[in-house]
């Protein structure tokens, strides 16, 4: 079973979330369990203050480390393994589905979620062990960019998704878009399903539904095919796309 701890000043924002759609399924099916904890708690101030200005001066305020590592080094007593430590930030590595394959197979993660102005360095320093990003954009805080990665993490456990192969032919997993999908009914409005799904035969579905993908990716994200694991017969495939969109 996976834990995953969330540090939060507005643990509330995780309520609908954690407890919702897959997030709920998967607590139920015994393949993760969540903690979210207010590092105000941690704080050593009276009025449970967790931030300060800048040394230097400048705008805005910043987080301090004591809360932080004091909220960290209480989640993780008694552990044999060190929990790997999440800071959500615009300056970090940014998340991708690879990422989300590799942090399905820790045991423990804790997201930080931070707000005002930026942490003290010696948290980046001395106290995580990842930086991520969902973007290049800044949001007010790191809540809904760590409910975002939790998600596509949790999904990825064993029991939670309905269809085991899911998660396999998902967009960005196979490093192509995913195909085209269509359902019931074969002809709406005039709109039809394409013949081939209709046949019955899977050979020749697999192939039209890999030669979307392709297609798919060469429109839409051509910055993943240099780093796809291609076919040879993918690559003539996509060659003859390219010979066709010169």
């Amino acid at each position: 079973m996976m834990k995953i701890d969330v540090l939060s000043l507005f643990p509330e924002m995780f309520e609908g979330v954690l407890h919702s759609s897959i997030m709920k399924k998967a607590q139920a099916n015994g393949a993760v369990t969540f903690g979210v904890t207010d590092f105000r708690d941690y704080s050593t101030s009276k009025h449970r203050k967790v931030d300060d200005y800048p040394y230097g001066g400048g705008a805005g305020m910043v987080l301090k480390p004591e809360p932080l590592f004091a909220a960290v080094e209480a989640i993780s007593e008694g552990l044999e393994k060190p929990p790997r430590v999440i800071l959500m930030c615009p300056q970090g590595e940014t998340f991708t589905q690879k990422k989300a394959e590799e942090l399905s197979s820790e045991e423990h993660v804790v997201f930080i979620c931070g707000h005002y102005e930026g942490y003290d360095e010696r948290i980046r320093q001395y106290l995580v062990t990842d930086e991520l990003s969902i973007g290049d954009f800044v949001l007010t805080g790191g809540e809904i960019a760590a409910m975002a990665v939790i998600d596509s993490v949790v999904r990825l456990l064993p029991n939670v998704l309905g269809n085991a192969d899911s998660p396999v032919l998902d967009s960005f997993s196979t490093g192509l878009l995913e195909h085209p999908q269509y359902t019931r009914p074969s002809n709406f409005n005039g709109m039809e399903v394409p013949d081939v799904l209709l046949s019955g035969n899977h050979a020749e579905i697999d192939k039209w539904r890999e030669q979307q993908s392709l297609l798919r990716t060469f429109e839409r994200r051509k910055d993943l095919l240099k780093d796809a694991p291609l076919t040879e017969h993918q690559r003539k495939f996509l060659h003859q796309l390219k010979r066709e969109n010169k």
